[in-house]
């Protein structure tokens, strides 16, 4: 079982092994919701996630005869990069499960770790078992990426970390999965800090832990595609869902659009790239999910693992949630100046034109008509609005392209 011993443990085993990452305040998050916020930027890690520390743990803390025929591990990214990293710093060979989905960043990460990659399954889940029946034909040590004591252990000593720089922490905004890193976390803070606040997010295309919780058991979830795809579990821990249940005060949902505009605020705002699993913290604090927070607070940035294909992916959705990127569709008369006219007209209300697409030749048109895509920068909602307002009095017949 998971007890505060097993933490300060582990802070020992890691220390000068892991990166102590930073405690950053955030002097824009902070006046816009009107507390002390501060980011844990686990995405600055080494392997650029907080699972280096679960998985080291764990390993440093095994017999070396029960690394002889290697280990084996399924994951969606971090883990995996947790444990290669690991093998590699022990010298023995690891082999990772992963979703055929996963990013390629993340997989050619774990090869450069010098492990062996296997893509299979479409989730998680399915990888899981893959890597459970290979490790029965293998004899290779199994490294659980959430339910394991030492792995839990592991995070929890990012919550000793929090405390020691900031002793007065109201709240602790925590990504979840499977729960090993917030059942880490609270089992750390609440054994000497019982009435700081610990709340977990989740996405809610893979809502298994609130779901749980609300079932009061161990629920299997169907899970839908999402930017966390770092937190993508369809089924929590055994050992960590009594530990959620017991010790954090509550878990809340986060949407998709609510993801990529955190993303993008991080990144604007902090210059700090975060990847969808780690940003779930602060979309929880812009949409107001986490509720009225006490006092100082702080959002864990679990990873910071984003392909760049993801990033301007997640940039455009952030924009457009954020009302700073619109698509209009307007029909013109064919005819020489129209699209200068309109071009005019759209400069009149100060959007600048990222990009047009001229059609002419769709079936859909009358004749003496032209079709145009107009990719706009905005700065808002209230500017989209006067954007379309001025359109429509200027005679263009204009919808907004979702």
């Amino acid at each position: 079982m998971l007890h505060y011993t097993l933490i300060q443990e582990a802070a020992d085993r890691l220390k000068k092994r892991v990166r102590r990452t930073e405690l950053i305040p955030s002097h824009h998050f902070s006046e816009r919701f009107g507390f002390p916020l501060l980011f844990k930027c686990e995405n600055l890690q080494r392997t650029g996630a907080f699972k280096i520390r679960g998985a080291l743990n764990f390993m440093t803390a095994q017999p070396r005869e029960a690394l002889v025929k290697g280990v084996i591990t399924a994951s969606a990214g971090n883990h995996a990069q947790g444990v290669a990293f690991s093998a590699d710093l022990l010298g023995v060979k690891a082999t990772v499960f992963m979703p055929e989905s996963t990013p390629p960043q993340k997989v050619q990460a774990t090869k450069e770790y010098g492990a062996e990659v296997v893509l299979t399954g479409r989730n998680f889940d399915e990888a899981y078992a893959a890597s459970v029946q290979a490790q029965k034909e293998t004899g290779a040590l199994f490294v659980h990426p959430f339910d394991d004591p030492l792995v839990m252990a592991g995070q929890g000593t990012i919550g000793l970390e929090i405390l020691e720089e900031l002793p007065d922490v109201s709240a602790i905004l925590v990504p979840i999965g499977g729960g090993g890193l917030i059942a880490g976390i609270a089992t750390a803070v609440k054994e000497t800090h019982p009435h700081v606040k610990i709340i977990g997010i989740e996405s809610k295309a893979a809502p298994s832990m609130h779901y749980s919780l609300k079932k009061g058991r161990i629920q299997d979830t169907s899970l839908s595609v999402t930017l966390a795809d770092g937190i993508a579990v369809k089924k929590v821990g055994k050992s960590t869902f009594p530990i959620v249940r017991e010790l954090v005060d509550d878990v809340v949902l986060v949407e998709e659009e609510e993801i990529a505009l955190a993303i993008v605020g991080l990144l604007e705002r902090t210059k700090l790239l975060v990847e969808g699993a780690g940003a779930v913290t602060l979309a929880a604090l812009l949409n107001g999910k986490a509720g009225k927070l006490p006092g100082k607070t702080v959002c864990v940035l679990s990873g910071g693992n984003i392909d760049v294909k993801t990033i301007s992916t997640v940039v455009e959705r952030g924009l457009v949630a954020a009302g700073r990127y619109l698509k209009l569709q307007v029909v013109l008369d064919d005819i020489p100046g129209s699209l200068a006219r309109l071009a005019a007209e759209v400069a009149a209300v100060r959007a600048n034109i990222f990009l047009i697409n001229h059609e002419r030749r769709s079936i859909d048109l009358p004749l003496g008509k032209t079709e145009v895509l107009l990719e706009l920068e905005t700065r808002g909602y209230e500017h989209i609005q006067e954007i379309i307002a001025h359109l429509g009095k200027q005679g263009y017949e204009v919808d907004v392209v979702k």
